[in-house]
């Protein structure tokens, strides 16, 4: 059990100032991890000019719209992820507490300025004007940096049901639930793997992690069919023929089909003048195999494999727990969310509305993600010293969350 006023001090946190200066295959992975986020962010900004220009004309009167707002965002992206690494990671462990309730209040206040009528559709948006930022995309890393702190200072006992498990479940459930009741499911599932894979590779006992996981998949499913819009989403994956897909699938696959090998060239694309919807966000892999064909869309998939091995090196050579756990999470987030992005594209998965990393036009998702490209330099900046320092956990009444 722990102490639920028990506090580490500076002395027992650990910090940059006890660890060495890395110079081998972590360093190598951030700087390589750097270079794969600036092409995917150079694409972004080329494919989301070309798939958005018809659409912004439409909207707002100019074709060069998206184009402008993208570069910024990704110019600042660069910029956040560059003074990011420059922190000292352990920043996260120290207020992880706070953002993690921040989170929560916040996702709250959603669900409650709907329920008086502010908000109207989905509540997955907070903000003023230009101003705005999707409440999801700040949970998702709440949970990743309030889960490697307690992953790291419950691994004495990371195994007990009462002092372990249930209060990472319990918090877990509440941000996947408040995200699901915005509505946004498919955030919801992906957030709730992210902490059942933190907590697996943390070591909780399997037995319960098996037997949550049994429990939540036909609740999961009932949500799913009882909701009219999520259960449509499904029948085009069971249709064998055009007529029982969506426009969106229709459209998607005919954009994909029309690439072959080597795409129709910069700007060709024909699906992206006002056939495929979100062609610049949901639906922005498809323009890139239709105007880089095959040879392109692949290219991409690369890239996000490289980010991937990149950052399971960087968690891999963390120099302590809280390092490995939040490169880890952060690594599975990204990635995770990208596959499942190219999955719904090529008609893998139904639709969802999870933008691809980097590339779909958005400014807060790409800050968010930028910002978890500075955390992983941060980790990759240091080695694991040669003594092991590791977090004491003083063993009380097993209150503390």
């Amino acid at each position: 059990m722990v102490n639920s006023d028990y506090t580490p001090d500076t002395a027992e946190v650990p910090t940059m100032s006890a660890l060495l200066p890395s110079s081998g295959r972590g360093m190598f992975a951030g700087k390589l991890l750097v270079l794969i986020v600036s092409i995917l962010m150079s694409i972004g900004i080329v494919v989301v000019y070309s798939s958005g220009a018809g659409w912004a004309v439409m909207t707002y009167s100019s074709s060069e719209y998206f184009l402008w707002r993208q570069l910024i965002f990704s110019l600042i992206g660069i910029v956040t992820v560059l003074f990011v690494a420059q922190l000292d990671y352990h920043v996260f462990w120290k207020t992880s507490k706070i953002i993690l309730f921040a989170s929560i209040v916040l996702l709250t206040l959603l669900l409650a300025l709907k329920a008086v009528g502010l908000i109207s559709g989905a509540a997955r948006w907070i903000g003023f004007g230009p101003l705005k930022f999707q409440v999801s995309d700040f949970a998702k890393y709440a949970i990743i940096f309030h889960f490697s702190r307690l992953i790291s200072e419950k691994q004495g006992f990371i195994r007990d049901l009462h002092t372990s498990y249930y209060p990472m479940l319990t918090l877990l459930m509440v941000v996947v639930v408040l995200v699901a009741l915005e509505p946004n499911f498919s955030t919801a599932t992906l957030i709730a793997m992210i902490g059942f894979t933190l907590m697996f590779i943390g070591g909780v006992n399997m037995r319960h992690l098996i037997s949550t996981i049994l429990v939540l998949i036909p609740v999961a499913a009932v949500y799913v069919i009882t909701s009219p819009y999520r259960s449509a989403r499904l029948k085009p994956l069971n249709s064998a023929n055009e007529q029982g897909a969506t426009w969106q699938v229709i459209q998607a696959l005919i954009g994909l089909g029309n690439g072959g090998l080597f795409g129709l060239g910069i700007g060709a694309s024909k699906q992206r003048e006002l056939y495929l919807p979100l062609s610049y966000n949901d639906y922005v892999f498809v323009v890139i195999g239709e105007e880089y064909g095959f040879v392109g869309a692949i290219a991409v998939i690369a890239l996000f494999v490289g980010f991937l091995v990149c950052g399971l090196m960087i968690a891999k050579h963390a120099p302590d727990n809280f390092g490995k756990f939040i490169a880890t999470g952060i690594t599975l987030a990204i990635t995770l969310f990208a596959f499942v992005n190219i999955a719904v594209a090529c008609h893998l998965f139904p639709s969802t509305g999870v933008a691809l990393p980097f590339i779909s036009y958005g400014g807060t998702a790409l800050l968010f993600n930028s910002l978890g490209v500075g955390i992983l330099m941060s980790i990759s900046r240091y080695k694991k010293p040669e003594v092991e320092r590791s977090v004491p956990v003083e063993v009380t009444d097993g209150s503390r969350v």
